[in-house]
C-alpha cells in the first residue's frame, strides 16, 4: 500500500509571521490525522518558522527548490547542506513554474535529484505538459522524456524516498483541474516510464501525486482513482481551514 501524501506548496506567499499564524490555526485541525502524510513547502524565509512550529507534529516541512552543489558563487541559491543545517529534510524539484519562468530543465532536475539522494533529502520531482503539448497529442512523449531524464543514472535502492508529482502546466493556478480520469491516465504513463527506468517493483512502490487546481471540492474525486496517491496543492493550501478540508477529504 502506498500511503497518500497531501502536500501544500505556498509558492511566493506568506511572511514568517503569517506562516506562524497559519500553523497556529492549522495544526489543531489536523492533529491525530494518520490516514495521509501531510507536508507543506513554504518559501525560504519561512522555512525556519515552519520547522519550529511543526516540531513534534504530524506535519512535514520542505523547501521549494535547491541547487545541486553544496556551495559556490551562485547568488540567490540554496544548497542541500544549507537546508539540512536548519533541519529541513524535504525538497520540491522541477516545479512547473520553475520550468516555465526560470528555465529549469530536466537535466538540472536530474542533478538536483542526485544531490538530494546523496544528502538523504526526500524529493518530490514534478513533471507535466503544457496546454500546447496536450492539444498537440504530445502528453505521453513529454512525460516520458521528463521522467527518463530526471531518473538518469539513478538506482532504485538510492531513490526509496522519491515522490513524483504530475502537474499539468495548463491546470496550475487556472482553476481548471484535470479530470480524475485524465490525471489517472497521465499517472499511469508516469508509472510505466518509471518501471522502464527503475523496474516494476520500484514503480509500484512510488507515490505519484496530482497537482493542478486541487481544491476541497475536487480532492475526493481525484483520490478515488487508484493511480493517484495524493496531491500537491497550491492556492488551496494557503488557508488553514481550506487546506484542512483538503487533507480530510472523504474517501
Amino acid at each position: 500500500m502506498r500511503k497518500p501524501l497531501i502536500a501544500g506548496n505556498w509558492k511566493m506567499f506568506k511572511t514568517p509571521q503569517e506562516a506562524a499564524a497559519f500553523f497556529d490555526a492549522f495544526l489543531p485541525l489536523v492533529a491525530g490525522h494518520t490516514r495521509d502524510e501531510i507536508a507543506i513547502y513554504p518559501s525560504i524565509t519561512s522555512l525556519p518558522t515552519a520547522l519550529d512550529k511543526t516540531a513534534g507534529s504530524n506535519v512535514l516541512i520542505g523547501a521549494q527548490t535547491m541547487h545541486w552543489l553544496d556551495e559556490g558563487a551562485y547568488t540567490g541559491e540554496t544548497s542541500a547542506t544549507q537546508l539540512l543545517a536548519i533541519g529541513c529534510q524535504r525538497v520540491l524539484l522541477g516545479h512547473s513554474e520553475t520550468r516555465q519562468y526560470f528555465g529549469e530543465t530536466s537535466e538540472r532536475v536530474n542533478l538536483k535529484l542526485k544531490a538530494a539522494i546523496a544528502h538523504n533529502l526526500s524529493p518530490i520531482v514534478c513533471v507535466g505538459e503544457s496546454h500546447v503539448e496536450r492539444d498537440g497529442g504530445r502528453t505521453e512523449k513529454v512525460l516520458r522524456e521528463q521522467i527518463s531524464i530526471a531518473l538518469l543514472d539513478i538506482k532504485p535502492d538510492e531513490a526509496h524516498n522519491l515522490v513524483i508529482a504530475y502537474e499539468p502546466l495548463w491546470a496550475i493556478g487556472s482553476g481548471q483541474s484535470a479530470t480524475p480520469e485524465q490525471a489517472a491516465e497521465s499517472h499511469s504513463i508516469i508509472r510505466h516510464e518509471i518501471s522502464k527506468d527503475l523496474g516494476t517493483a520500484f514503480a509500484n512502490s512510488v507515490r505519484v501525486l496530482y497537482g493542478g487546481s486541487v481544491k476541497p471540492d475536487n480532492i475526493a474525486a481525484l483520490m478515488s482513482q487508484e493511480e493517484i496517491d495524493g496531491a500537491l496543492v497550491g492556492g488551496a493550501s494557503l488557508d488553514p481551514h481550506g487546506f484542512a478540508r483538503v487533507v480530510q477529504y472523504s474517501s
